[in-house]
């Protein structure tokens, strides 16, 4: 295998797991990125088996046992009525099913174990306060331009090829796909409460998804249990391009003033809600080229329904990893982005599936309960055989 020198933009989760699995492989990794801080906003994230199996195989099992919770299922409720619909195994029994565990972390917490695990590699190097103006490409090499302190300084860097993981809105992006993003009519909400000023009903380590028309409220414990996270996705009118916008708390116990008495004392705590506008764009045609390949949400965003946005980015990061051993950096970009395509697409189609599942209402409501009441959660958690048995090496 050829050692290669590699550009990442965008120090986000895929970034840093891309410039983790790179140094693996003997590569020389500069991760470049535009924020002069790492203070990370949002709240909780889940990490399927697909995504914590490439991260054990990184050496990151003991940090990840230290800052993550392990919840041991989902059960899924009617928002309306508190009714249960049905369940899903996580915990022990879906780390025997495929070989690695489901955890629950505070974003924060994972960017935290993951720069730690970068600043303890000597092949990587780290360049923050950087942003990427222009990027230029040759046959044998890439150029970028990055610009420094509002634009007072100017460097140059070459590499032999560049990573784009600069997230949904990706300056990379547009050297290979410069279709817009898609407003999607809909809004996350997150916030984070104390575990002790929850009811009584949310005191467990279960995560709890409750399926309302047009809505949908999914909570689960974090921070070694003394914190819930809250994700709320309800309907909205015009979008914003903000990252973050703060949200007004009477806006949205107005959307879901319908709620099970359980479900709002919950929603009525937080006195402060962080807002995404969920956007949509097809996945990146291609996700390689050249010198050039684009991971996670910069090649394709994925709408939160079914948990595997972070996720996806990991699996990025693994793949390209292992194509680069092909001697041509242009083949090797070439083999990952054919073999991400199928998964992607499957993963998007699957997400979006859930989301008119969760928002259902009428007929297809009723007919959705009625099916989830005869599954047990064993064998909901086998519908997803096909999402957390994916391997590194290539075996779906």
């Amino acid at each position: 295998m050829t050692a290669r020198t590699i550009a990442i933009v965008g120090a986000g989760i895929g970034g840093i797991t891309a410039a983790l699995a790179l140094d693996a492989e003997g590569h020389s990794v500069t991760l470049i990125e535009r924020r002069t801080g790492f203070s990370e906003v949002g709240a909780g994230l889940q990490l399927s088996p697909n995504a914590s199996r490439v991260l054990a195989d990184l050496g990151l099992s003991a940090a990840l046992r230290r800052a993550a919770d392990l919840p041991p299922q989902v059960t899924v409720r009617d928002l309306a009525s508190a009714r249960t619909l049905g369940g899903v195994l996580l915990g022990a029994s879906l780390k025997e099913r495929f070989g690695a565990p489901y955890y629950v972390i505070h974003r924060a917490d994972l960017q935290t174990l993951l720069l730690d695990a970068v600043r303890s590699r000597a092949g990587i190097r780290l360049m923050v306060g950087r942003e990427v103006t222009a990027i230029a490409e040759t046959d044998t090499s890439v150029t970028l331009t990055l610009e420094s302190g509002h634009g007072s300084r100017t460097d140059m860097f070459e590499a032999d090829l560049a990573i784009g993981a600069d997230g949904v809105r990706s300056r990379l992006r547009q050297h290979l796909d410069a279709r817009p993003l898609q407003a999607c009519g809909q809004a996350a909400w997150r916030a984070l409460v104390p575990r002790e000023a929850a009811p009584e009903e949310f005191q467990s380590d279960e995560t709890g998804l409750w399926l309302g028309r047009g809505h949908h409220v999914v909570h689960y414990p974090i921070g070694r249990g003394q914190q819930i996270n809250i994700v709320a996705v309800i309907p909205e009118k015009l979008g914003s391009e903000g990252w973050g916008r703060l949200g007004e708390p009477a806006v949205l116990r107005a959307r879901l003033h319908g709620a099970a008495p359980p479900l709002a004392a919950l929603l009525a705590i937080p006195d402060s809600w962080l807002v995404w506008s969920l956007v949509d764009r097809p996945a990146a045609r291609p996700l390689a080229r050249g010198r050039i390949a684009l991971l996670g949400d910069a090649a394709h965003p994925i709408l939160p329904f079914l948990a595997q946005g972070a996720a996806l980015a990991i699996e990025d990061a693994a793949v390209i990893a292992r194509t680069l051993r092909q001697a041509e950096v242009p083949a090797a970009l070439d083999a990952y982005a054919r073999e991400r395509g199928a998964r992607v697409r499957r993963v998007r189609d699957a997400a979006r599936g859930n989301g008119r599942t969760y928002h259902a209402g009428g007929l297809t409501r009723l007919a959705r309960n009625a099916v989830m009441s005869r599954m047990t959660p064993a064998r909901l958690t086998e519908r997803y055989a096909w999402l957390y048995g994916w391997t590194p090496d290539g075996r779906p």
